[in-house]
């Protein structure tokens, strides 16, 4: 039944696949260990005015390499807990099962699955495609985004990705998935430009101004 790249359909369940990738906690920690590493260059002025106050103040040189290791290792384990924490839930597909008709779903998660719920919680799918499109003479190609928002009685659920495919696609295979269950399933496409940046104003070059000058 799936007919849409992100809809993939094995012997046990339908899913809509939104981030490809491995989930639970140890490679949720494991992926976000990388980016945290951006943490300590983006905090790197603070911890130099550190270095340089305490240079200032006479402190050794060998004090000073510890305390800047000892701030660096703590922003980087900052920034992992931080990344770590964000996305653990973000989704990475959504199951349906059984693959043909499906009675259930659940939500996996980048830290792990969610336990299955009844495919009746789910009320209406709504998908969002939103396209900029670049103005006359811009050099940067469209963006598009696809914002999928799942009505879950008491917990509703929303992610945006970038999209490159047929959303019309998407929005049928899913109708024909959830039908049988009740499930509305909406589009909404929405289309704008990017804007164009906007030039500096002020005095333009090839001319002086006097005041109160006059001739005699």
């Amino acid at each position: 039944m799936a007919t849409d790249p992100l809809l993939r359909q094995g012997p046990h369940s339908t899913d809509l696949v939104l981030r490809v990738g491995p989930a639970g906690p140890t490679w949720n920690a494991l992926t976000s260990a990388g980016q945290a590493l951006f943490t300590p260059l983006a905090l790197g002025v603070p911890t130099l005015l550190v270095a340089f106050c305490m240079a200032l103040a006479g402190a050794r040189a060998s004090t000073v390499f510890v305390v800047v290791g000892v701030i660096a290792g703590l922003e980087y384990l900052i920034g992992w807990l931080a990344l770590a924490s964000s996305r653990a839930r973000d989704i990475l597909r959504v199951e349906f099962a059984p693959a043909g008709v499906p009675a259930s779903l659940r939500l996996v998660r980048a830290a792990g699955p969610d336990d299955w719920l009844p495919v009746k919680t789910l009320r209406q799918v709504r998908l969002t495609h939103k396209v900029v499109e670049p103005y006359q003479g811009d050099y940067k190609p469209a963006v598009s985004t696809l914002t999928l928002e799942l009505a879950l009685q008491g917990a509703p659920e929303r992610t945006e990705l970038p999209f490159g495919g047929d959303t019309q696609r998407l929005a049928d295979a899913l109708k024909a998935l959830l039908a049988p269950a009740g499930v509305m399933v909406y589009l909404r496409t929405e289309r704008s430009t990017r804007e164009r940046p906007q030039t500096n104003s002020g005095w333009t070059s090839g001319g002086s101004a006097s005041v109160g000058s006059g001739g005699g």
